[in-house]
């Protein structure tokens, strides 16, 4: 187990109804358009709206996280920390509850539905290190944030009047997004140029307890904090091996949709990882990380959001 004290250091080192079918054609790329948004708009199963990182964006990230690596390895300042890297840690999270009135139905959630996907994120992070720390809840009643949290210029307004920290804390909006999104989130490498953007959106009835089953046990939170953390999907690039930068995540050709166990998409790399929670099955089918998903999350983390 690693460290749990605030971020233990080793110095030098989408609810759409139509999202029922198991088989949905490989996500295409995002247009040059949409490459610059905050996130992609849904298409036929889509569940998560955070758009994967352009080519030209990943081979940034890998030349910075090559770098920082060297940085950790010689002890030079530079890197998060002054050249450390943060194997695991408790990360502050602020929640902003986004609500068109109050009851659950208008979004208000209550104490204990906050605290439930609380547990359900430090369940899912713990064994790797990584503890997450309610500090503040924030309930902000305003219909048009609630039900358009999706429109880029809505999310904009929302996230500027109410994130608070810095890189290395969470936000987390809950509201009412059209489109059957079932939410969205920012990349560690965004943060820099758009801080008042980085956090993570959930579709308000997807915390435990909430009303858009089989999507509401709480893991599209895990999902999407899993985005912020620096991971992919695992059905990024398709059948390419390395296609969402983690070794040991085995390709898989499209996005997985309830609990598809044994399916096999990309002969010769393993089953599909349709349990892992980076993929789009219901959220009783999700239930892990991989060994390699952790040294990515490790080193975004590192590099791009500890003590920035």
């Amino acid at each position: 187990m690693k460290s749990l004290s605030r971020f233990g250091v080793l110095s030098a080192c989408v609810l759409a109804t139509a999202c029922v079918s198991k088989e949905e054609p490989a996500p295409t790329e995002p247009t040059a358009q949409e490459a610059t948004q905050t996130k992609v708009k849904p298409g036929a199963g889509e569940r998560c709206g955070t758009r994967p990182l352009t080519d030209a964006e990943e081979l940034e990230v890998k030349a910075h996280l090559s770098k920082f690596s060297e940085r950790v390895a010689q002890k030079k300042p530079g890197g998060g920390g002054g050249g450390a890297s943060v194997t695991g840690g408790a990360i502050n999270v602020y929640f902003h509850v986004i609500n068109q009135g109050t009851g659950v139905s208008n979004g208000d959630l209550t104490a204990q539905m906050i605290n439930d996907q609380m547990t359900v994120l430090n369940d899912a992070y713990r064994a790797w290190g990584w503890t997450f720390n309610l500090v503040q809840t924030t309930r902000t009643t305003n219909s048009s944030w609630f039900n358009s949290c999706d429109n880029t210029t809505v999310e904009t307004q929302m996230k500027t009047a109410l994130r608070q920290g810095t890189a290395d804390d969470l936000n987390i909006y809950s509201c009412n997004p059209a489109g059957g999104l079932l939410g969205w989130a920012t990349f560690p490498n965004w943060y820099a140029g758009a801080p008042k953007d980085d956090g993570v959106v959930i579709l308000f009835s997807s915390v435990p307890g909430g009303s858009a089953a089989p999507y509401n046990l709480g893991d599209t939170g895990t999902h999407e904090v899993g985005h912020w953390m620096g991971l992919y999907h695992t059905f990024q690039g398709g059948c390419a091996k390395t296609g969402d930068s983690v070794s040991d995540t085995p390709a898989e050709r499209s996005a997985a949709f309830g609990c598809p166990t044994g399916r096999d998409t990309c002969s010769g790399t393993g089953l599909d990882p349709i349990q892992n929670f980076m993929d789009y099955t219901d959220d009783a089918c999700m239930d892990r990380f991989t060994a390699g998903q952790d040294t990515r999350m490790d080193q975004m983390f590192s590099a791009y959001r500890y003590n920035k």
